[in-house]
């Protein structure tokens, strides 16, 4: 005899119902940074996105979600969003969109 049988037997008028735990929602403390950088990168011009506190796969979700609004390329690595090209004034106002604080580091 399990546990469900000997609460039945306790509570033979009990129903047994379904239940889900609520999912608890991130939230990010620091703002993320949004720079612009070219030094190392043959002269090729990205925006890039640190400090996401998040799981890599709340990453990579965010990072798609930039690329295919603004149908360009990119990466995500090391908790580090790459975005080919200088769109921080787009990828910031999409960032606070989503909820997300957003600082623009640089120029």
């Amino acid at each position: 005899m399990d546990l469900r049988d000997q609460l039945k037997n306790l509570f033979p008028e009990h129903e047994e119902q379904e239940f889900e735990m609520p999912e608890e929602k991130f939230v990010q403390i620091e703002p993320l940074i949004c720079k612009f950088e070219k030094k190392g990168r043959h002269g090729k011009p990205v925006t890039l996105i640190e400090g996401f506190e998040g799981s890599d796969a709340d990453l990579k979700i965010i990072s798609k979600k930039i690329k295919i609004k603004l149908g360009i390329g990119g990466s995500e690595k090391d908790g580090t969003i790459i975005i080919q090209g200088d769109n921080r004034d787009k990828i910031m106002k999409m960032l606070q969109e989503m909820g997300y604080k957003v600082k623009r580091v640089g120029g």
